[in-house]
């Protein structure tokens, strides 16, 4: 029995097929944990979608920024952008269930010592906290979808205040969780900058670098930051590789973190 970590797929259905071969993936023994963003930019978000559903308790993923922008786009809150690949979802006969199901997945997800999430934590959440605060955002996306989509997208607040309230507090959390790359010297997410992280602007510090961080009591691993690629360390593994670029699909067994790829192709399927 092994549990895998798994990057983002972005609909790159066949590249996650070769990887699950790979590492001779089997349902019945093993389990995927997916770092969100199963679908958009590759051609095949529908294929997908349904395999990781299909698994059931054989997968945990947790949802990225690229799931919520199809929910929010299901409900009219968001317009598809040019480079989009989501139509074959929403116009499926099973998108309803499909989308019923993605709305019910966790923003954070910890097992034991390790704790899965899309993007990061901000340095001053403590683990308890963070699984708390991801609760908030779970109960209103199954409690509040409509509101909550109309409300999810934008910058600010871009930094984290305990006295924060209704969609104010859950845009910060979401955004932190599914958005955060590098935090600015005086602790503010900075969501313009994408590049690597040796590259990032003068006094930036990747989230998981900032001195203090109260998360480093798990081991941390996420996805997001395609520019970064694959860093392991004793406590952050960021598995974005590029696939939906053309890069590589990246699994991580958790049990002795070990790495396993597959190359995609430009446009990988």
């Amino acid at each position: 029995m092994a549990t895998y970590a798994i990057g983002d797929v972005q609909g790159c259905y066949d590249a996650l097929r070769r990887l699950l071969e790979a590492i001779r993936f089997d349902p019945s023994r093993d389990r995927l944990w997916f770092t969100g963003d199963l679908v958009n930019r590759g051609p095949a978000s529908l294929k997908t979608l349904r395999f990781v559903k299909r698994l059931g308790t054989a997968a945990v993923t947790v949802l990225g920024n690229h799931d919520l922008h199809l929910l929010a786009a299901a409900r009219g809150a968001r317009h598809l952008h040019r480079q989009d690949t989501l139509g074959e979802v929403l116009g499926a006969p099973d998108r309803d269930e499909l989308l019923d199901w993605l709305r019910r997945r966790p923003l954070i997800y910890a097992e034991g010592s390790a704790l899965l999430v899309h993007a990061g934590l901000l340095p001053e959440w403590s683990v308890p906290q963070a699984l708390e605060l991801g609760r908030e955002v779970e109960q209103a996306l199954v409690q509040d979808l409509d509101g909550f989509c109309r409300h999810m997208y934008g910058n600010r607040p871009d930094r984290w205040d305990e006295g924060l309230t209704g969609y104010e507090r859950l845009r910060a959390i979401v955004n932190a969780m599914t958005r955060l790359r590098i935090l600015t010297p005086d602790g503010r997410m900075e969501f313009t900058y994408t590049g690597p992280p040796e590259l990032a602007p003068a006094g930036c510090l990747p989230w998981y670098a900032v001195p203090g961080r109260r998360s480093r009591s798990h081991f941390i691993v996420c996805g997001h930051w395609a520019a970064h690629g694959l860093a392991l360390t004793e406590t952050v593994a960021t598995l974005d590789t590029g696939c939906v670029w053309g890069g590589k699909l990246t699994a991580l067994r958790l049990e002795d973190r070990q790495v396993f790829q597959v190359a995609c192709g430009e446009g990988a399927g």
